[in-house]
């Protein structure tokens, strides 16, 4: 668990830019919420605003994920194929961590993408302020969306690794670019959801905010006013973070293993 808290919290921390702009331009409809805005008005500091609020959720949810998806490979013997193991495990720890923490998601989400401390200014507020489900606002497609996001992950990782090794690339290379490959390849498979997740956590935030009766309502309403491609608002920024930020993520959590375990 520490390891797993330990790289998230690292990873994020280096990236937390990068996901800011993210964000940004999945919630476009917040005019003045731009980084533009944010190192003008703000500071760049600010650039790592919420960053504080996501590494409180970061680090137990990677601890959970990290520790189920160990502790799953050792009890799941009935699944022989080492691929879909590794996928079935990768599920089962990012579905149980992301429903623990997912309140921190929200309130951090809230916090990021608000300028001046214009609503919140600290995360009580936030939790204060909301409603039971407005705190759990998109739970459903986060759930979806970061479990096949981890089962893919650690699926994807452990395949990369394997094809760098045998090119006779050393451990340290092969897991940080194993990791960053990783979050590419398993961002391009669920990435929609990650932007439904946004909108779902900032439904009532302000007279611009959309709201969505269902998750249908959210795919269909985005789809008419935006395209299809309004589902993938901020993509190239969010696979210019991932690949540093899993690549980050993965060597540290090998290291922590060589060095802890």
């Amino acid at each position: 668990m520490v390891i797993g808290g330990m790289a998230g919290i690292i990873s994020r921390t280096l990236t937390a830019p990068l996901d800011l702009i993210k964000m940004q331009q999945q919630n476009k409809y917040l005019i003045e919420s731009n980084i533009s805005n944010v190192i003008r008005k703000e500071g760049p500091r600010h650039m790592w605003k919420g960053n504080l609020v996501n590494c409180s959720r970061v680090f137990p949810q990677y601890a959970i994920n990290f520790a189920i998806y160990e502790q799953a490979k050792k009890q799941i013997s009935f699944i022989t194929d080492k691929n879909l193991k590794q996928f079935v495990c990768g599920g089962i720890g990012g579905v149980i961590a992301t429903t623990i923490v997912y309140p921190l998601e929200t309130v951090r989400t809230r916090m990021s993408l608000q300028m001046h401390n214009s609503h919140y200014k600290t995360p009580f507020q936030v939790i204060k302020r909301l409603s039971f489900s407005e705190i759990y606002g998109g739970i459903g497609t986060s759930v979806l969306g970061f479990g096949s996001f981890s089962a893919f992950n650690f699926m994807f990782y452990n395949k990369y690794y394997d094809i760098l090794t045998e090119h006779e690339i050393n451990k340290s290379s092969a897991n940080f670019l194993a990791g960053g490959f990783a979050g590419i390849s398993s961002l391009s498979f669920t990435y929609p959801t990650d932007l439904l997740r946004r909108r779902f956590q900032m439904q009532s935030f302000n007279k611009d905010t959309p709201n969505y009766k269902s998750l249908y309502d959210a795919v269909t309403t985005i789809v008419k006013a935006e395209g299809v491609r309004g589902l993938y608002n901020g993509l190239l920024v969010a696979y210019i973070r991932i690949f540093p930020c899993l690549a980050i993520q993965f060597y540290c959590i090998n290291r922590g293993k060589d060095i802890l375990i």
